[in-house]
């Protein structure tokens, strides 16, 4: 498990409620240390941003009735820090007995907060729970799971990836099957992984093996996205490249981040299974 000092790790241990607005407990992530472990300096070869879906946003309106939304935050890749999700967790939810006047006072506030902490503007957009733009859908493309491919032992590496005979190519590509380890819990977190690439053919049994290699991989979903990122852009030095890994949702959030050479990739819609 990584050591991230002592405040990090009692994100781990259950924890109080808080009943009273307290901006205080988000807590930053520099992204910068895991980006010079994998060897991206600046420029950064991608843009991109983070995606996070907060099911269980509420506060109070004037009178004291409880008004209950859903946020899309989008969070960009350059920005310094990213969230902790317990921590943001535990911000929302120190909202749910403060008074506010309408979506648009609210919508202020969390964003000023979350753009504070992370060191970057943040977009939010709320939604009533029932608006049909929440509904699920399914990723583009092929999917990988169905070949049969064993789980390879060790952590992921670009030696797993291979090309593919033929041309260039464009296709998109996905796998439900993605599992990694959240570095302070250590406890499973489960994804969809879409890839989009324009370039020499990667073989796709060599990439579903190498997904397959998070499963004991311990790092956050946004470090997770950019070894992704950086390892299918070694091997077949592409045109275009987008990956994005949709996490499920814990603790009434989940998050899925973008890392694209093109920035006006769009990511994906949230999924059925999120």
């Amino acid at each position: 498990m990584a050591d991230y000092g002592e405040r990090e790790l009692l994100l781990g241990r259950q924890t109080p409620v808080v009943d009273a607005y307290s901006p205080e407990l988000l807590y930053p992530i520099p992204r910068a240390p895991a980006r010079q472990d994998l060897g991206l300096a600046e420029p950064l070869p991608f843009t991109g941003v983070d995606v996070w879906y907060a099911y269980e946003l509420s506060w109070l309106d004037r009178l004291g009735k409880p008004v209950a939304r859903v946020g899309r935050f989008t969070v960009p890749a350059t920005s310094p820090n990213m969230v902790e999700s317990k921590s943001f967790k535990l911000y929302l939810n120190s909202l749910n007995n403060t008074r506010l006047d309408g979506d648009n006072a609210a919508r202020e506030i969390i964003r000023r907060d979350v753009s504070a902490v992370v060191g970057a503007e943040v977009g939010l957009a709320l939604f009533e729970p029932d608006d049909p733009a929440l509904a699920g859908t399914s990723p583009y493309g092929t999917c990988l799971d169905p070949l049969p491919v064993a789980v390879p032992g060790g952590e992921p590496r670009l030696e797993l990836l291979a090309l593919a005979d033929g041309e260039t190519v464009e296709e998109q590509l996905y796998s439900h099957l993605l599992r990694s380890l959240c570095p302070v819990t250590g406890q499973p977190d489960w994804a969809t992984v879409w890839v989009h690439y324009r370039g020499r053919p990667v073989d796709h049994s060599a990439l579903l093996g190498y997904l397959l290699a998070y499963r004991h991989h311990q790092a956050f979903h946004e470090q997770c996205v950019e070894r992704m990122y950086r390892d299918i852009h070694r091997l077949c030095e592409p045109e275009y490249l987008a990956v994005q890994a949709l996490y499920t949702r814990r603790g009434g959030l989940d998050i899925s981040p973008l890392r694209s050479s093109d920035a006006a990739a769009e990511p994906l819609p949230r999924l059925n299974r999120q």
